[in-house]
């Protein structure tokens, strides 16, 4: 028997699951979320690798998940929770409204997507929204978006990318993700063409404001 969010709800509440890094931040949306009287924050955690075990553990019927977190960020906990709880509707609240963010965040499942300078009111009919099948994008985002275009870097692209930083060496990527050097540094070039930049350097700070990684 396919399961719903309504199996599990008690006397209508929605009940939120809230991932946020920040304590003070996590703590106030908290706070103001529980006033709603139809919404209720029965997990809240701070880093992204808990993510699906706290969902498992306390059923919600919405994810809130901010992008950054650490061990693993809100864009990969939310395929995760796609696929392991798909009774989860997830909303993603970010500091960070960039484009790329946001065509990652629908490719991974998530229902709604919204920066964190909104009133909590706003954020709260999101909530109700994405719950009752709708998708909840921030509007200014979805045009920029739609101008910015897809993300120009292949996926081994982004993968090289992200192996380079902290200036390691061709040869540190080349022994992490099992590829010859000559591979990396085409992969490289390729991104710091693409990106329109001088080096490896620059591609990833393009790369990463753009939201592409």
């Amino acid at each position: 028997m396919t399961e719903t969010p309504d199996d599990h709800r008690p006397g209508g509440s929605v009940r939120v699951l809230l991932a946020e890094d920040q304590g003070m931040m996590r703590g106030a949306l908290a706070l103001l979320l529980g006033m709603e009287p139809d919404i209720e924050v029965v997990a809240q955690v701070a880093a992204g690798d808990v993510i699906v075990d706290a969902a498992l553990a306390h059923r919600p019927d919405v994810a809130l998940l901010d992008i950054e977190l650490p061990g693993l960020s809100g864009l990969d906990a939310a395929a995760e929770l796609r696929d392991r709880a798909p009774y989860c509707r997830v909303l993603i609240l970010t500091t960070f409204g960039r484009p790329g963010y946001l065509r990652r965040a629908m490719d991974a499942g998530a229902a709604g997507f919204l920066v964190k300078d909104g009133p909590v009111e706003e954020l709260a009919s999101a909530i109700r929204r994405v719950l009752a099948g709708e998708t909840v994008v921030d509007p200014a985002l979805a045009a920029a978006a739609l101008s910015a275009g897809p993300n120009p870097l292949s996926a081994r692209e982004c993968d090289v990318l992200r192996a380079s930083a902290d200036g390691v060496t061709v040869t540190d990527i080349a022994a992490r993700l099992h590829l010859s050097e000559s591979t990396v540094r085409n992969y490289l070039s390729a991104a710091i063409g693409k990106t329109g930049t001088r080096n490896r350097a620059g591609a990833l700070r393009e790369a990463r404001h753009q939201g592409w990684l």
